[in-house]
């Protein structure tokens, strides 16, 4: 073929390849929202640190990486599945599980049963269904204590 016919093959080429852009249909993947992923890993050592944190830290969409090996506690933020980041926990050769408590201060009934672990780390309790306050009691107390209830306390 003479160098001709190549060029005007060749851009022709480019000229299809360019259009069909517009015509293929590309599967767009959804992108994950930005979210803060706290795992419970117990640690012994630097080098277990240091392995958590390179198998979380390799992970696509991972931003920051926060390891507290006093508290047994990893923290993950970025455009990551939380299924995913605990399953690469896993894979270290580590016991994990998501991180099972919340602050003492923010559960009304802290030694309810099942809700204190002398485990957990200092100011925190397990996230248990009974520790927390029924949805509407604010509003039972509102009433109580209310100008239109004519059995309200009489002290106010």
């Amino acid at each position: 073929m003479k160098l001709s016919t190549l060029l005007s093959v060749k851009s022709s080429m480019g000229a299809l390849d360019y259009l069909s852009n517009f015509c293929t249909v590309n599967k767009r993947s959804k992108r994950k929202p930005m979210q803060t992923v706290e795992i419970k890993v117990k640690m012994d050592c630097d080098g277990c640190e240091r392995r958590i944190r390179h198998a979380v830290c390799s992970m696509k969409g991972a931003r920051t990486v926060d390891i507290n090996r006093k508290q047994s506690r990893v923290t993950v933020t970025g455009y990551v599945d939380p299924n995913k980041v605990l399953k690469r926990v896993k894979h270290t050769g580590k016991k994990a599980e998501f991180w099972p408590y919340v602050p003492y201060n923010l559960v009304s009934y802290p030694y309810v049963a099942q809700a204190y672990d002398k485990k957990a780390p200092a100011g925190y309790v397990r996230n248990v269904v009974q520790a927390l306050p029924s949805p509407n009691a604010e509003e039972k107390l509102n009433w109580i204590f209310s100008d239109e209830n004519p059995n309200a306390c009489s002290i106010m």
